[in-house]
């Protein structure tokens, strides 16, 4: 049987009004969260994989609270079980603690055979901790997948880039990120939302997972928002009334904001 863990995150709402708390990190509580675009289709990836033969998903997160909000739409979508790290000293950690974090939950997991992410979170955007744990765990990563193959214990990704496609082929254990080129995520129906109040779902702290608090957190982190200000708003636009030289008036404009 295949197990397949993916990694996922509970990230502010894009449409929402997004800000940073006192301490320059991001408002997770006051905003409306929900799973991270780029991680559904990771899960999606997933779930298409067992679909072809027998298997399980696994979905992991760290976060606050909130964050077991992103493993319930998970196991809507039809994932298996959920694991929620969640710890008061994990705030304010950034990728190299995360990834850490993240790291050491898989290995208490056990055994599996695949791990998956999306190719960055839409809150920060880095895109670096799948292969940040991919070498805590000493795994090979195969990254930026569009397209995903699985055949027994080989995986082969086809990579778009700007100029080039790449096809990359590993075996074994594998970290793999994918894109969102690789095909819709698929919404949950009522029969898998009322199915997922029944998955299991583990709740770890930093102390399951051997983990001391020294290690992560806001004032370990190794990068961190030195300050921020709210965008300002939009000023009113300007009104060009054409009395027959509309035209001049608009390349006038045009030219004193440097556009031609």
């Amino acid at each position: 049987m295949t197990t397949i863990v993916v990694a996922v995150k509970y990230v502010p709402d894009a449409t929402a009004d997004r800000t940073f708390s006192a301490d320059n990190t991001v408002d997770r509580v006051g905003v409306d969260g929900l799973l991270s675009e780029l991680d559904e289709y990771a899960v999606e990836q997933a779930l298409q994989t067992i679909e072809a033969g027998d298997g399980e998903v696994v979905v992991l997160t760290v976060g606050p609270e909130q964050a077991a909000d992103a493993v319930r739409k998970a196991l809507q979508m039809g994932a298996d079980s959920g694991i929620h790290v969640t710890d008061d000293a994990i705030h304010g950690s950034d990728a190299f603690a995360t990834s850490e974090i993240l790291a050491k939950a898989i290995e208490k997991v056990g055994d599996f055979d695949l791990l998956f992410f999306g190719m960055a979170s839409t809150d920060a955007g880095l895109g670096v901790v799948p292969t940040l744990v991919a070498e805590r765990l000493g795994l090979p990563a195969v990254t930026f997948a569009s397209e995903i193959t699985v055949d027994g214990d080989t995986v082969k990704i086809r990579r778009d880039g700007d100029v080039a496609t790449q096809e990359i082929e590993g075996t074994g254990k594998l970290v793999v990120s994918v894109t969102d080129q690789t095909g819709e995520a698929r919404y949950p129906s009522f029969k898998g939302i009322m199915a997922a109040k029944k998955k299991p779902v583990e709740e770890w702290s930093l102390a399951d997972l051997g983990l001391d608090a020294s290690s992560v957190g806001l004032d370990n982190a190794w990068t961190k928002v030195e300050s921020f200000e709210p965008r300002p708003p939009r000023t009113a636009g300007e009104i060009v009334t054409d009395e027959g030289d509309g035209g001049v008036k608009l390349v006038e404009f045009l030219a004193s904001k440097k556009f031609v």
